[in-house]
């Protein structure tokens, strides 16, 4: 039986993450300089007079925010992964910078993991200067007009299933695109079949 009383507290996407980092200038570094996050923002951590709170970017008008203190410096020691804790942040990327990322974390000597194919998705990893695993992510789909790509994935993901399939790969993706377009989009054809056409 459902309790009527109880109410869901509904999200609609992701506000800010927060990060404990190092030195201020190590920080921009790393987000701007690295990442290529503008740096937006900056003011003292209100909550800790000892600390500044520094704002990026990271791509889609959401916020990434570094507590920073001067008396900490960075530790590439890698953050521990237990239960309850952070295994790694990932960053949207295109297609066309993400087959620059290995290149240019080489040329900055960065060891990271190389491509690696996620079916739905390329992604590369490495560990930020402070030992956090970050992962930098790049659909392989686009989704059609008025779609997301949580539209695609669930659609996909129920395709795999019908399937038998293990995981979402590249057929998956467009079928589900298809079957989103014929149901979003109306056609004066009576019959919207896949056809020889030649």
């Amino acid at each position: 039986m459902t309790d009527t009383t109880l109410r869901k507290i509904q999200t609609q996407g992701v506000h800010h993450i927060t990060l404990i980092g190092a030195d201020r200038d190590s920080s921009i570094a790393f987000w701007e300089g690295v990442l290529g996050m503008p740096f937006i923002f900056d003011q003292p951590n209100l909550d800790d007079p000892d600390e500044g709170h520094l704002y990026f970017d990271p791509g889609d008008g959401r916020l990434i925010t570094i507590f920073t203190n001067e008396t900490r410096k960075p530790d590439p020691a890698a953050v521990p992964e237990a239960t309850g804790s952070l295994h790694h942040l990932a960053f949207n990327v295109s297609q066309a910078s993400f087959w620059q990322i290995a290149a240019r974390l080489d040329a900055r000597g960065v060891r990271h993991s190389g491509p690696v194919d996620r079916g739905f998705m390329d992604s590369i990893y490495f560990r930020d200067p402070l030992g956090l695993r970050i992962e930098l992510a790049s659909y392989r789909f686009e989704p059609p007009e008025g779609c997301r790509h949580a539209d695609v994935m669930i659609e996909a993901h129920r395709v795999r299933v019908a399937n038998g399939d293990r995981n979402i790969q590249r057929e998956h993706l467009a079928d589900a695109i298809e079957a989103l377009v014929e149901r979003r989009q109306d056609s004066l054809s009576a019959d919207r079949s896949a056809k020889k056409g030649y």
